[in-house]
């Protein structure tokens, strides 16, 4: 069995991955905190700053240093040479032997006696004959050390225009163990009888002086990094001063947005911080006292709505008693007397259905609200909403569409889902404007969701988070047709809420709304998404639904596949535009 990848790469190639994953892993640690924390990022950007200092201040001195050393070796070098030269001329001039042995043997000696003065050996001296000599003579003679020293042409080329002067430049020796000094050479003119002109060049190692530069070097970085270090620790001091008092403002701020209202921040001094903390203490108190304020009159009107609905029940049951019997005498009155008696049955309905509504609201007020789950069917259940509409939609010429395309059972409390459905079908109904209203059932691992869409007056810009107001209304002045309490709405979100779903809107000015009721599929379950749609997309042509359960409100026809192309209706309208998610629905031509 041939080895695996791993196998192959070896222990070095596994090593190296692991050293990768590390670097990155730490790298994004690293990232993480200095997104989350205000005192790393602080502290990191002063020594960031100090060490940039510290680097500019270093090489600036270490440069200063480096060419200070060079301008004394070579300033000491020139002297040296120039009185070395002028001895090794003397001893030239002295001689009175001029054959080339005996120059030859002068040479020696006086190259040997320039190159070791007392104790310092590292001299280095050349002796060649001048470039634009062609007289034939001494051969080359230099120290041990110097044989591999060839002097640059640029230094020869000056020596050979201005043979009066000293000629320097920095050179690098090679070392035998491959390391690499730089060196000072001084070159000089001298003339050696019956010989010609000759170059004595001494060449001065600045080991000593490179020495100097390492310990100057690593001083600097020992004490730049020091530095670094005491100024991070001088920032950590001083953030902490500032950050530590941040953080306990923030932990006590989220304490208190938790609920507990009686937390404050401890007041140390009287410096800037102190002051942020005695103004942090006075807001919270002040938040403290207006919420204490609020939750009373919460506690009082809530109180004053069950009283009243409750205290309102025993005399309405009396007068309904009453006006059943006045209803139900009618006949005998005169004309104006009965239509007085069914206005007052009429009223009396829509007395009840407030008193209801505001009983419903006081137990979701008091927390007395309770869930008696059931198996439901979501497309029967929608179906049922919309049958018991259907006498409605037609009076006001609206065709309802059910859209289920597979049908989920969900355990909900079928009361109050359905009271829901109702509010949301019927206000669809009344603001719809004769056009079709499509109620939307979809399904997910997690969630259900039903969503009703109508293509009337929509809602205006902030009206949608309005909507579940109590007792709003977007036009008060706007007759009402259905009738209604301005509850319905509040008690669907407290319905939903109970179910541990929620309840949105959505609405356009001449587009139309569209309202979306999500409960979670599995009570306990939270809800990773809504299946159904809400806003209309950006999709403009129309495309078929998907295949599934369709119901027209005119006929109560049942489809297998997508819509048709026309659905007749006794009231013709004109195209609809895009529905949601980039879904289309054909809405029936007027005929010419």
């Amino acid at each position: 069995m041939p080895p695996s990848i791993p196998e192959r790469r070896g222990p070095a190639r596994r090593a190296l991955s692991a050293v990768v994953a590390g670097a990155r892993r730490f790298a994004a640690f690293l990232g993480r905190t200095w997104r989350r924390s205000l005192h790393f990022r602080v502290i990191s950007l002063t020594m960031l700053m100090g060490l940039t200092v510290v680097l500019a201040v270093g090489a600036l001195m270490y440069q200063g240093i480096a060419d200070g050393l060079v301008r004394s070796k070579t300033s000491s070098a020139q002297q040296v040479a120039l009185r070395e030269t002028a001895d090794v001329q003397n001893a030239f001039d002295a001689t009175d032997k001029t054959d080339l042995t005996t120059l030859y043997n002068l040479s020696r000696d006086s190259v040997r006696r320039i190159s070791s003065p007392l104790d310092d050996t590292s001299r280095l001296v050349v002796l060649m004959r001048a470039g634009d000599n062609a007289r034939p003579g001494i051969p080359r003679v230099s120290t041990a050390g110097a044989g591999e020293i060839t002097p640059p042409a640029d230094v020869r080329g000056a020596l050979a225009r201005d043979p009066a002067h000293q000629q320097t430049k920095i050179i690098t020796l090679h070392h035998a163990d491959g390391g690499d000094v730089p060196a000072v050479m001084v070159g000089s003119r001298v003339n050696i009888p019956n010989a010609g002109a000759y170059d004595l060049y001494l060449v001065f190692p600045m080991d000593k002086e490179a020495q100097s530069l390492g310990i100057v070097r690593n001083s600097f970085a020992a004490g730049g990094l020091g530095l670094v270090l005491l100024i991070g620790a001088c920032a950590y001091l001083a953030t902490r001063l500032v950050v530590t008092p941040v953080r306990s403002a923030a932990h006590v701020s989220e304490r208190l947005a938790a609920g507990n209202l009686d937390e404050r921040m401890r007041v140390r001094g009287e410096d800037d911080i102190a002051r942020l903390a005695t103004s942090f203490n006075a807001m919270a108190s002040s938040l403290q006292r207006q919420i204490g304020q609020l939750e009373d009159l919460s506690h009082l009107q809530q109180r004053f709505t069950s009283d009243v609905s409750h205290e309102l029940r025993t005399p309405l049951t009396t007068i309904r008693m009453a006006a059943d019997m006045i209803h139900d005498s009618r006949g005998d009155f005169a004309a104006h007397v009965a239509r007085s008696s069914e206005l007052l049955s009429k009223e009396l309905d829509r007395f009840e259905a407030l008193l209801a509504d505001l009983l419903e609201i006081s137990r979701f007020d008091a927390g007395g609200a309770v869930l008696s789950r059931t198996p439901v069917s979501f497309t029967a259940l929608a179906a049922d909403v919309i049958d018991m509409h259907e006498q409605l939609a037609q009076k006001l010429g609206v065709k309802l569409v059910l859209d289920a395309p597979t049908d989920v059972e969900v355990p909900i409390d079928r009361r109050r889902v359905e009271r829901i459905l109702r509010n949301l079908v019927s206000n669809a109904i009344e603001h719809g404007q004769n056009a079709p209203v499509v109620v939307i059932v979809r399904s997910n691992v997690t969630a259900v969701s039903v969503s009703v869409r109508d293509y009337g007056i929509g809602l205006k810009e902030g009206e949608a988070d309005k909507v579940f107001d109590r007792f709003w209304r977007a036009d008060p002045a706007r007759a009402r047709t259905t009738g209604g309490t301005g509850l319905g709405l509040s008690i669907s979100l407290e319905d939903a809420r109970l179910h541990d779903g929620f309840l949105e809107a959505w609405g356009a000015p001449g587009e139309g709304s569209c309202f979306r009721l999500t409960l979670p599929r599995h009570p306990g379950i939270p809800i990773a998404s809504s299946p159904g749609p809400l806003q209309p997309s950006s999709v403009t042509a129309p495309k078929q639904i998907a295949s599934g359960t369709m119901r027209t409100s005119d006929g109560g026809a049942r489809l297998v596949s997508g819509y048709p192309s026309t659905i007749g209706t006794k009231k013709a309208t004109n195209a609809l535009p895009p529905t949601l998610e980039g879904e289309a629905v054909a809405r029936p031509r007027r005929d010419e």
